[in-house]
């Protein structure tokens, strides 16, 4: 029952960070999805893979990018493949 639940935590976490990520995008591009504006900034260029180690294990995360290449998600840091309190909780342990 335990790893029922923990399947459920990863992918609600899943769910919400890649929203959360879209969203990102839609400001940073000052349009939504197929609206046509004069403000828009860059265009939508797909997703990318990504895993992200946290405190409740792997969890694979689709990073929606743009063409131009210059947004950057708030969600983790540009490179970081490990969640910030699992390396602080690492290292207080050592």
């Amino acid at each position: 029952m335990n790893s029922n639940i923990d399947a459920v935590v990863k992918s609600t976490i899943v769910l919400v960070l890649n929203e959360y990520m879209e969203m990102e995008r839609d400001e940073y591009l000052k349009a939504a999805s197929y609206e046509r504006s004069d403000n828009r900034v860059d265009y939508r260029n797909g997703y990318y893979e990504r895993e992200l180690t946290m405190s409740i294990g792997k969890i694979t995360l689709k990073v929606p990018r743009t063409r131009q290449g210059e947004f950057a998600p708030s969600v983790f840091e540009r490179y970081a493949r490990c969640d910030q309190a699992l390396v602080l909780s690492m290292l207080e342990m050592v």
